[in-house]
């Protein structure tokens, strides 16, 4: 098991406000992860829309809708759950965000590869 990669300062992230990027590849294809707080708690995800694979963000970063309470695909309007990932409006709904697996620890946030998110190529 890959040790933990380190993504920002855990006072980086406010709650529902804006999230950090951080370059992956997944699948062998270059990608972005991103880290949120929501519920006092942090989540990532591989930024690629469970409908069509393109970043979320409508800004770099800017991951939430209006209301602070969903994950939003800039280009469908698929509105996600921060906590669990699942797509609860939109055309992809039912399914999933990738989870990344994230560990906030020492006042800092780390992310854990996995067999499909690794760290981006050098």
């Amino acid at each position: 098991m890959s040790l933990p990669i380190p993504v920002c300062d855990a006072e980086a992230l406010t709650e529902g406000g804006k999230g950090i990027r951080f370059p992956v590849t997944a699948g062998g294809e270059d990608a972005t992860g991103f880290v949120v707080r929501y519920s006092g708690k942090v989540f990532g995800y591989l930024n690629r829309c469970a409908h069509v694979p393109i970043e979320l963000d409508w800004n770099k970063g800017e991951f939430f809708e209006s209301s602070g309470l969903y994950l939003i695909c800039a280009t469908h309007g698929a509105m996600y759950e921060p906590e669990t990932g699942l797509c609860k409006f939109g055309p992809c709904r039912g399914r999933r965000l990738r989870l990344l697996h994230v560990i906030e620890k020492d006042h800092q946030v780390f992310w854990q590869p996995d067999d499909y998110v690794t760290p981006a190529r050098a």
